[in-house]
């Protein structure tokens, strides 16, 4: 019934990922200076499953410059360096839809298992652009 449901939720452990501190701090910001600082530890993310769509990598080296990765990106994520027949990837921009990954022929681009603290206040900020 419905009330036992209730009543077992009500009692049960939180299934959530307390994630970055295990108690909410003040302020985040305080909270990564801290982290920073080594005043403060970061409380580990939970485990991602094994096929997880992360941020992306891109080997530049093995990159030949083909552009079948620009024509099936469908947020426009990625745009062509053409001094250099390279790709740029923009994090923000990405959906993780590993449309990319999957039509790349030389296998260049795969989507890594980092999940978390992607954002960031400038959208072309370098840790938010894969060159």
């Amino acid at each position: 019934m419905i009330i036992n449901e209730i009543f077992k939720r009500l009692f049960s452990e939180p299934v959530t990922n307390q994630f970055p501190a295990k108690y909410l701090p003040g302020t985040i910001t305080g909270f990564l200076n801290k982290v920073g600082s080594g005043e403060a530890e970061i409380h580990p993310p939970v485990s991602l499953p094994p096929q997880y769509r992360g941020a992306i990598t891109y080997d530049v080296e093995k990159c030949r410059g083909c552009q079948i990765c620009l024509k099936v990106c469908p947020s426009g994520a990625i745009e062509l360096k053409p001094e250099k027949k390279k790709i740029k990837i923009y994090i923000s921009r990405c959906t993780f839809c590993a449309q990319c990954v999957d039509a790349c022929p030389v296998d260049c681009l795969q989507m890594s298992g980092e999940a978390f603290m992607l954002g960031n206040y400038d959208k072309f900020a370098p840790e938010l652009v894969v060159e």
